[in-house]
């Protein structure tokens, strides 16, 4: 069942590649069977369409998770800069609890 959504998510993806969510969806869906896809994805999203406010709560989680250190620090601050720029205020109190909690493990270290 999960290879046919991820073969439906790339049709979606070769059909509107213009249309950063359905690399998102494609990325989040990767995350549950091959995290090479899934890091391919997130790079490109964070490259490509480096606006896409989504993007990066779990692209921080995902690199933060393959003990990526410096990716998962970089990526949640660009996160945090890019919901201030875009007033989503919602998105940047999220993204900076996740960056406390990720901060707080790395001193536990």
């Amino acid at each position: 069942m999960a290879t046919s959504l991820v073969q439906k998510l790339i049709e979606f993806y070769q059909e509107d590649p213009s249309d950063p969510f359905n690399l998102y969806a494609l990325a989040l869906e990767y995350q549950k069977s091959d995290k090479n896809q899934a890091k391919n994805c997130y790079n490109r999203l964070l490259i490509d369409f480096s606006d896409y406010l989504p993007t990066y709560y779990h692209a921080a989680q995902f690199f933060w998770d393959l003990d990526e250190i410096a990716i998962a620090e970089e990526t949640f601050q660009k996160g945090i800069q890019l919901a201030l720029k875009q007033e989503n205020y919602k998105a940047h109190q999220e993204l900076k609890g996740s960056f406390k909690t990720f901060q707080e493990e790395q001193l536990d270290w």
